[in-house]
Parts: C-alpha cells; structure tokens; sequence
C-alpha cells in the first residue's frame, strides 16, 4: 500500500521472479490481490471516520485481464460515486452498496487489467 487518501487506494505490486506466472509475467493472482487491496483503501479512505461505526465487506469481484503485466505494477482504486452521497444512503438506510473501480497499470503507464470490486456497508446495531 502506497496511498490512502480520500476516495483513493494505491498499491504497488513489485517484480520478483516470485510473483511471475509460467510465461514470466505478473500471477493473475498477484494482479487480483494488488486490485482489491487498492479498493479497500480506498474504501477505508472515504469511511475511515466511520470504522467504528460499520461493518465493510467485499461481496463481489470482477477482473479484465487485457495485456501481459510485465515489471512493477501499480493498482489504482477510485470510488466511483461521490463519497457524500455513499455516507447519505449509510445514514438513512442503514446500509450501501457501491463499486469501486481498479485500474493497473505498468511502470509505463499501460493499463494491463481493470478491475471492480463491490462493496457492501451496513451500520452496526
């Protein structure tokens, strides 16, 4: 984990030959770790001041393999509504559910998968 800021959720995923598949590029797995990770920061940085008060879970993950991920890789996670709205909607149903989308990418910039994860909120009793 690289950033948590508002909304947002970095990881870098490093190269070593550890983390490569059997044609030499990033495990799918190491990819699909990196991208969920980066939700959940950002996921804990748009909730953080509420930790306390909810229970977070990722119900749902969807992955896009789209180029082999060669060297480091950089997994960028986004809310994909606005944080007030989300916080609304915990507040007067007493649960959310919202996307957050992952873009990785390599050292270069080329996006090599994208990513959604969801994410289901509810307030504690």
């Amino acid at each position: 984990m690289v950033e948590v800021a508002d909304g947002v959720g970095v990881v870098r995923l490093p190269e070593g030959g550890h983390l490569l598949n059997h044609v030499g590029s990033q495990h799918a797995a190491g990819l699909f770790a990196a991208g969920e990770a980066a939700s959940g920061g950002a996921f804990i940085g748009a909730f953080a001041e509420r930790m306390g008060e909810i229970t977070p879970l990722a119900k749902s993950a969807e992955i896009d393999y789209r180029k082999l991920a060669n060297g480091p890789i950089t997994a960028t996670g986004r809310l994909s509504r606005e944080k007030d709205e989300l916080l609304g909607a915990l507040d007067s149903d007493g649960r959310v559910e919202f996307p957050i989308e992952v873009e990785l990418a390599d050292a270069e910039g080329t996006v090599v998968a994208g990513m959604t994860v969801s994410w289901h909120v509810r307030a504690k009793s």
